[in-house]
């Protein structure tokens, strides 16, 4: 079991959790992720680390509550226990010698941003961080990110209500224009990934993205994560969740990510009755 230490709701639909996990708190690297099972009836479900503590012995995963297993961890608190944390899986975020590089993370994908640029800046890495959100309220990580020794972050949200109004292309586009990048990196949606992907390719700057998104099971047994990069296929859980983001396959990528979505909203809405009925 595996008592959790940390709670906190972020916005309406999105939570941080951390869990006392010394074991997985001493290997875990930027870009890796864990698999967690609420009890021993409960679906694996795969999550990116956020921040961990080697010393203290913690991890922490932030997720968006979108189907019956995100639903019933967002019911849970310090003092609950999950049944099992494995990890950390996949292969660590390359952040020697990047240079100048931009970090990009949109929605959630703002959590697994932030060690990535933590990581990079203790590289020795001049970071620019780009955090983009629908509205101010769906903003994370804001003062963890101002923590850090970032050359600049800049904050976009779709309605202007935090940062400016603009996509997260603008402003990387605007940097690509002066030159100011040698790598970025996308971490978010799958559409704002490939968005920001065809951004930098028009600038010639290597840019990578994680496929984190369309991961299910994490092993490579399920299939589900098969992604094609340069022509070949390969496994966003054990290849990755890295990819080369000019050589993905972004339309494939977004058909087979759709394939779930009925049945995620489905159980969710199931689950929803369930909990309304004993309340």
């Amino acid at each position: 079991m595996f008592p959790i230490v940390h709670a906190r709701q972020l916005s309406d639909a999105v939570f941080e959790m951390g869990v006392h996990a010394p074991a997985i708190a001493k290997k875990a690297k930027a870009g890796q992720f864990l698999m967690l099972r609420i009890d021993e009836d409960g679906e694996r479900i795969p999550l990116t680390f956020s921040d961990w503590s080697a010393e203290e012995g913690w991890i922490r995963f932030i997720f968006m509550r979108v189907g019956k297993t995100t639903h019933k961890l967002s019911n849970l608190g310090v003092g609950d226990s999950l049944a099992d944390v494995v990890g950390p899986l996949g292969v660590p975020t390359h952040v020697e010698d990047m240079g100048r590089v931009v970090v990009v993370g949109g929605g959630v994908g703002t959590a697994v941003a932030y060690p990535v640029a933590r990581a990079m800046c203790a590289a020795g890495a001049e970071v620019t961080v780009i955090v983009g959100a629908r509205n101010a309220d769906l903003v994370i990580l804001e003062d963890e990110f101002r923590a850090l020794p970032l050359k600049e972050l800049i904050v976009t949200t779709d309605d202007g209500s935090a940062g400016r109004k603009d996509l997260v292309t603008a402003p990387l586009k605007e940097l690509c224009e002066a030159g100011a990048v040698d790598h970025a990196m996308a971490i978010g949606p799958v559409i704002m990934m490939k968005f920001c992907a065809a951004t930098t390719r028009e600038y010639k700057v290597p840019t990578v993205v994680s496929l984190n998104p369309i991961m299910v099971d994490g092993t490579g047994m399920c299939g589900a994560c098969r992604c094609t990069v340069d022509g070949e296929t390969k496994f966003g859980c054990v290849d990755g969740p890295d990819f080369d983001g000019h050589a993905v396959d972004f339309e494939e990528l977004m058909s087979r990510q759709r394939v779930y979505s009925d049945d995620e909203r489905l159980a969710d809405a199931e689950y929803d009755r369930e909990c309304r009925c004993h309340s």
